[in-house]
């Protein structure tokens, strides 16, 4: 743990100025509202246990509200002109800019990750706004000749209407950031629904987006307890338009066959099994820098976080060496002590399941070369792990870690490593390290993933294309693609 794990006079009176500071109630039509049967629910601190605060409980009936003003806000922000819309989305960039110690502190606080972790996704998390406060004036169409000289053609593009963001515990800010950036750039209202253990943020990002001139009712953040009861209806009622999820496949699967009823369009970023592939003519030295990356990112608390290390047979006892040596400077505390570089997890079912994965390799054959056992005392945490010579029967092969668990696999040939690397259901990220040009090209082709990082441990980027293929879901996030997910096409033929 962190020698200096005792929290300062100081820093205790500043969180809690900012805990005090944050919106506690749901947000519904551009203002604060109870819940209508007056519930709360407790958001708990993962590295004590101990309750931060207490927010509105949303009901069917308070998201049926949330539906009615994005209702009636949707045709006046549809017809808001591109360039409005887009200065504020940019002052929203700007706000959280100018508030980023607030928020990585208040992420830090409901999520655990270390601060540095929250100011990186203060940073990546903003830059949605800034990206897609430039593509709301790019939304094109096309006029053309019929080819037969009979007529034209005029394609033009149209929001697709009152939409329905879920959004996952591990990146607070980020995940709702952009989806609600190209929503909002392309001219759909929106209702967010954030993840139970951590609706700080999203309640906190609310207030900046309607200070930064947000229409009433565009935006609405239900926090609840209830996620089924309270978005069930929601996919039932014909006016909501567009669902955009991330989250576990297994509840992926079940919210497309809840919204297919109404033929809701929808976008899905769903698990990830992200294999790490290191060949045989790597920098070893890069190679365990970007595996730090892409493994240690937000504690492993991440879809993309690297979570099987293929590593080639004769380089495999190096850069295990290398990387335990970078593993063991993990760091482990309370994520607002600035000596902290690994965090708690998000709650005792996440520690648990961590737990098992890395004791089920073990039973089966697989080396705990470092840490393995949770620590004693307060808060959810476990330490940074390296695990080899994991078996191909092992579960940390098969399913997603989610944890500071770094599972290293040898393979012979280059064959056997793209074999390795797609041998799981899901397609989300992949990391090859090679210096051959060639066999990067090669194998960035051959590798089922719907994103590539080729001698890079970090991937995203808002200005790209962000999601998968096969279990891990369908459409994309950011980049120029990521605001056609809120937009119909429609075709206009003239004489």
């Amino acid at each position: 743990m962190s020698a200096t794990a005792e929290v300062t006079e100081e820093q205790s009176r500043r969180e809690r100025e900012l805990i005090a500071s944050v919106p506690t109630k749901l947000w519904v039509g551009g203002e604060q509202v109870d819940a209508e049967n007056g519930a709360t629910f407790e958001v708990r601190d993962p590295s004590t246990g101990e309750v931060l605060t207490s927010v509105a409980d949303a009901s069917p009936a308070d998201a049926a509200r949330a539906l009615d003003a994005a209702v009636a806000a949707q045709k006046g922000w549809a017809a808001t002109p591109a360039r409005e819309r887009g200065e504020i989305l940019r002052a929203v960039f700007e706000s959280i800019s100018a508030h980023a110690d607030d928020i990585a502190l208040l992420m830090t606080l409901e999520m655990g990750k270390a601060l540095a972790e929250s100011r990186a996704e203060v940073k990546y998390g903003g830059e949605f706004f800034r990206w897609f406060s430039e593509e709301a004036v790019r939304i094109a169409g096309r006029y053309t000749p019929a080819p037969a000289g009979n007529g034209r053609i005029l394609v033009t593009k149209q929001p697709v209407g009152p939409v329905l963001a879920i959004t996952p515990w591990n990146f607070p800010l980020a995940m709702g950031t952009r989806k609600i950036g190209p929503a909002l750039a392309a001219g759909c209202t929106i209702l967010v629904k954030p993840a139970s253990e951590t609706p700080l943020t999203m309640l906190y990002l609310a207030k900046l987006i309607q200070d930064a001139g947000l229409p009433t009712g565009v935006l609405s953040v239900l926090p609840t307890s209830k996620s089924s009861a309270v978005t069930g209806p929601l996919l039932e009622d014909p006016r909501l338009r567009k669902l955009t999820f991330t989250g576990s496949t297994e509840v992926g699967r079940m919210l497309v066959e809840k919204s297919s009823a109404n033929l809701l369009r929808t976008s899905m970023e769903l698990g990830g099994n992200a294999p790490f592939v290191v060949f045989d003519d790597a920098d070893l030295d890069a190679a365990v820098e970007g595996a730090m990356l892409a493994k240690m990112r937000n504690g492993g608390e991440a879809c993309t976080a690297a979570n099987r290390f293929h590593v080639q047979n004769s380089v495999r006892e190096e850069f295990v060496a290398k990387v335990t040596e970078k593993m063991k400077d993990m760091t482990l505390g309370r994520g607002s002590d600035p000596d902290t570089k690994l965090g708690p997890l998000i709650n005792s079912d996440q520690r648990d399941t961590v737990a098992e994965l890395v004791d089920d390799a073990a039973s089966k054959g697989a080396t705990v070369a470092l840490g393995g056992s949770v620590p004693d005392g307060p808060g959810w945490f476990y330490p940074a792990t390296v695990i080899t010579d994991v078996p191909g029967d092992a579960r940390i092969l098969a399913e997603e870690v989610f944890g500071p668990v770094l599972a290293v696999q040898g393979f012979e040939t280059e064959d056997d490593g793209i074999a390795a690397a797609n041998d799981t259901e899901f397609g989300l990220a992949s990391y090859i390290y090679t210096e051959s040009l060639d066999r990067a090209l090669r194998v960035a082709e051959a590798v089922e993933t719907g994103m590539v990082g080729v001698n890079r441990g970090v991937i995203s980027d808002a200005a790209a294309p962000f999601g998968g293929i096969k279990a891990s879901g369908f459409g994309r996030e950011g980049g120029s693609e990521g605001i056609e997910e809120y937009l119909e096409t429609k075709y206009i033929a003239l004489p």
